[in-house]
């Protein structure tokens, strides 16, 4: 049985847009309107604009809700003030993620998730099993549109549509007098927000950002800048199969908070040390394009692991990637080869991120 292809509800728009559409996630959405360099480049210079109607909303509320997310989620909620949010992971019972997302204390007792469009169904049901107490989880997924601006010019191009309303600060959340959400967070390493409106009204919010002053991008742009940061991709660096520390992501892992979903496994594996370690990996010289499942090897032609992730850099111009590699080998300055169809291209283990953004605005 062939997959259902789900439609942004801002489809219509893309193509008077002139975007190329691409199934993603399940999903038909926009890989790039002009040219992944130009989309690129206008994040990374002044603001570009994402359709990001295809993740996933939820909503959790009760008194118990606190206490039940930190008890599912890797990271500590009870940090978050009201209108704070966080980065952490969905795990299952050996550690491994099952996703990753943000999270956002609303109030002392409402919390709203950003998930992974693919992951929605997935979330939904292993969240149901663990439910207990007063909680209530809801999916508004279908309720929204979504859209983030990123850039340096981002919070003007807020500022240019939103008139008076405040603009939260880093990882924090609002609500707007129009029923929006805004979020400041992104997924490219520049300043920006996630913004939230009925479905029906995100047509014209993308068209008053887009006058702004922001370009529209697709999904190729928004992959060139989110591992220029060494930020993870869901299902590619991230899985299973493997746990936040292994990731590199320790730091959105509250061991002390008490016991959680995956605890005992991140606790042994703190204590004994990790096997493997995700890494970044950088062309020494010009070479084909790295992609996902490309053999990382030794000189001798060892293989030593395969890239999770892997693009041209528009900002650095050469080669970067993602792998899992023995612990031995995860060290900056490590010599290892890209395998790209038989040929092999010198690269070498780099500090995290790629790439430094600019100066944020606002």
């Amino acid at each position: 049985m062939s997959e259902v292809i789900q439609e942004s509800p801002l489809k219509e728009l893309h193509e008077r847009l002139g975007a190329r559409m691409v199934p993603f996630a399940g999903w038909n959405m926009p890989v790039m309107y002009s040219s992944i360099l130009d989309e690129h480049s206008a994040v990374r210079g002044k603001a570009g604009i994402f359709d990001i109607s295809h993740m996933g909303q939820f909503v959790v509320t009760g008194d118990g809700a606190e206490a039940w997310l930190n008890r599912v989620l890797a990271n500590n909620v009870a940090k978050l003030g009201d209108g704070e949010g966080q980065y952490s992971f969905l795990l299952n019972e050996k550690g491994g993620v099952i996703d990753d997302l943000i999270i956002y204390r609303v109030t002392a007792t409402e919390f709203f998730l950003v998930v992974n469009a693919s992951m929605i169904e997935e979330d939904l049901a292993w969240m149901h099993e663990q439910l207990d107490g007063d909680v209530e989880l809801i999916n508004e997924s279908d309720r929204w549109a979504g859209m983030a601006v990123q850039g340096p010019e981002a919070a003007e191009t807020f500022g240019k549509v939103c008139g008076d309303a405040v603009l939260p600060p880093r990882n924090g959340i609002a609500k707007l007098a129009n029923g929006g959400v805004v979020c400041r967070t992104g997924y490219t390493g520049e300043d920006g927000f996630e913004f939230f409106c009925p479905a029906g009204e995100g047509e014209g919010m993308f068209e008053a950002f887009v006058a702004a002053g922001a370009k529209p991008c697709g999904l190729g742009a928004r992959d060139t800048l989110r591992l220029e940061m060494c930020y993870p991709l869901n299902g590619s660096d991230l899985s299973p199969e493997r746990t936040p520390l292994e990731a590199g992501l320790g730091f959105f892992v509250d061991l002390e908070k008490g016991d959680f979903i995956g605890r005992e496994v991140l606790a042994r594996q703190k204590a004994e040390g990790l096997g493997e370690r995700l890494v970044a990996i950088e062309y020494l010289e010009k070479g084909a394009p790295p992609r996902a499942h490309y053999k990382v090897v030794a000189e001798d032609g060892e293989e030593l692991g395969e890239l999770g992730s892997g693009v041209l850099s528009p900002s650095l111009g050469k080669g970067i990637g993602m792998a899992y590699l023995p612990i031995g080998l995860s060290k900056p300055g490590t010599a290892v080869w890209v395998d790209v169809r038989g040929r092999r291209f010198p690269a070498q283990v780099v500090k995290k991120p790629f790439y430094k953004p600019t100066a944020k605005k606002g």
